[in-house]
């Protein structure tokens, strides 16, 4: 670390010197302009460059030798770290299967549109940019339509409700979009200063609201799991169990929920506390459960109880991580002057 004398220029403006070896490293010199970036915390941050290394958002990738898995893989991949205008090359030509699929992987990202297509490209572009983004927000939709599916799936295969149950499988992939635009915008304010100004949050806010939200996208996949339990005709669920089930089921929810008050609706640390001791008597419950389920008469129906609690455990888990992450902001946040 090297320091700097500030010293007055003018009468009214602040001056400080550059390091030498750093402008002469990035072509620094008498004219160059510089990008500042002022920071809440006192920093200020300073890039060599007005279009700074991350701000090109445009990309040309050949798919040719692409299965349709890795094509639906690099598409998801592309949105996520942050490009804006992706051209997907293929010099023997875009089957009408493969169109199919570029479509398909394109449906399930918010901003990302079909902008032209010929024989051997297909442009696509972005059509949100971050100043119209809030990512707080987003997490909070999809904080509510993981609830409502985690609530239905559990309602869906204790009241043995298949029209429930397929409309929890068709809504997951509206959490799918929502958890990738919120991973877009974080990613891309991980190397782009510009993007973190138009968000207005934080890096470290950034980074806890998509933790979070990472969280509430597994709990909607274990939704799902529940609710695919309706189709399969073994997996009944006996109705000595669905009380408790049911109230498991509230108990993990009820997890997630107080944790993510701490980071998305500042509920402070108790509500964190307390996350944690729910969760604590939630395992205890789905413990003893468990338990019972070894001397249960049906073997079959305690293999189906088995893995729901499986997913109910699990859903309180991803509510521990939240709590976890919501405890070290508090603590962030007490440090910050």
């Amino acid at each position: 670390m090297e320091t700097r004398k500030v010293q007055l220029s003018g009468g009214t403006t602040y001056t400080v010197s550059l390091p030498k070896q750093w402008a002469q490293e990035h072509g620094i010199e008498a004219g160059s302009v510089l990008s500042l970036h002022a920071n809440g915390d006192g920093t200020l941050l300073v890039e060599a460059s007005a279009n700074p290394a991350g701000t090109d958002h445009e990309t040309t990738v050949d798919v040719a030798t692409d299965s349709d898995t890795a094509l639906r893989q690099r598409i998801r991949a592309l949105h996520a770290v942050g490009f804006d205008t992706v051209t997907l090359l293929d010099p023997t030509g875009h089957s009408d299967h493969r169109r199919a699929v570029v479509e398909e992987a394109v449906a399930e990202l918010s901003g990302f549109e079909l902008l032209s297509t010929t024989d051997s490209r297909i442009q696509l572009t972005n059509l949100i940019d971050a100043e119209n983004v809030d990512v707080r927000k987003s997490a909070l939709r999809l904080r509510l339509l993981m609830l409502a599916m985690h609530r239905d799936a559990v309602d869906a295969v204790l009241g043995d409700d298949a029209d429930l149950a397929d409309r929890v499988v068709r809504r997951d992939s509206e959490a799918d979009k929502l958890f990738a635009m919120v991973t877009r915008h974080f990613r891309r304010a991980l190397t782009n200063l510009h993007e973190v100004e138009k968000l207005a949050y934080s890096r470290a806010e950034l980074f806890e609201y998509y933790y979070a939200s990472r969280q509430f996208e597994r709990v909607a996949d274990h939704a799902v799991k529940i609710a695919q339990f309706v189709s399969d005709p073994d997996a009944a669920v006996p109705d000595a169990f669905a009380d408790r089930l049911d109230d498991i089921g509230a108990d993990g929810r009820k997890v997630v929920d107080t944790a993510a008050d701490v980071i998305l609706s500042d509920a402070g640390i108790e509500a964190a506390h307390s996350a944690l001791d729910r969760y604590d008597a939630l395992d205890e419950e789905i413990s003893a459960l468990d338990r019972e389920l070894y001397a249960h008469e049906d073997p079959a129906e305690a293999y189906v109880v088995g893995l729901l609690l499986d997913s109910l455990r699990r859903t309180g888990e991803y509510g521990v991580n939240i709590a976890a992450i919501a405890v070290q902001q508090t603590v962030r946040e007490g440090l910050d002057p």
